[in-house]
């Protein structure tokens, strides 16, 4: 049976990326196909074969299946804004439509699929959809990236609050360290520790580049 993981975060530009391909590393060290997805990307590139979202791009190289561009990340955007905002620029629509049918066609090919999300939980992707609306109606299980600073605490347990009243299943937690230092980081990881609801299931130091992070290690999947 696949098993699938919604990817959310604390706010935008935690981690959620770098914890994707730290889940997929631990997936596949153990002897899972695992893919990313991240069906709604924005902040892209235009290359000559095609607009190109870096973290898209990224769960494609970590992954072990095979898959096209267009499976990992089917609405890519170029600006760097809230993707609703991208999408009525360019006048077109987010259609959780195809979001769920891109999810069921990675699920043939893969036992893991891990699906990052894009911004916080309550990220807009058309004026009458959140995207956790979507991930309510799919009933995926949602694992948190937290980006260790200052406020992560208060932004934590919120965003806790919210899913669990959704009715949905939070697996676990990441701590992501997104600044090379951060004062009192092992207190704040402390904190939500004895006070979120879920398993530590991961912590991620510092790297200044993803494609030197060796992930695997930082995840302990048997807690999933």
């Amino acid at each position: 049976m696949t098993r699938y993981f919604f990817i959310t975060g604390t706010d935008t530009n935690i981690g959620k990326t770098l914890a994707s391909c730290a889940l997929l590393q631990a997936a596949i060290r153990v002897g899972h196909r695992a893919v990313g997805y991240k069906p709604v990307a924005s902040g892209s590139e235009v290359t000559s074969n095609g607009i190109r979202n870096a973290d898209a791009l990224a769960l494609m190289d970590t992954s072990n299946v095979a898959v096209e561009y267009d499976q990992v990340s089917p609405f890519s955007f170029v600006e760097s804004t809230a993707p609703h905002i991208a999408s009525d620029d360019n006048g077109s629509c987010i259609d959780v439509h195809t979001l769920s049918t891109g999810l069921r066609s990675l699920g043939v090919l893969a036992d893991w699929v891990i699906v990052e999300g894009a911004g916080g939980w309550f990220t807009p992707l058309g004026q009458d959809t959140l995207y956790s609306d979507w991930v309510i109606a799919e009933r995926l299980p949602v694992i948190l990236v937290v980006g260790i600073k200052l406020g992560c605490i208060n932004h934590t347990l919120l965003t806790e609050v919210v899913i669990r009243q959704s009715g949905l299943f939070l697996a676990g937690w990441i701590a992501n360290h997104p600044e090379m230092s951060t004062h009192r980081s092992q207190d704040y990881i402390q904190e939500i520790a004895s006070r979120l609801h879920s398993p530590l299931l991961g912590i991620i130091p510092w790297f200044s580049e993803l494609k030197q992070a060796p992930l695997s290690h930082c995840i302990n999947l048997s807690l999933l």
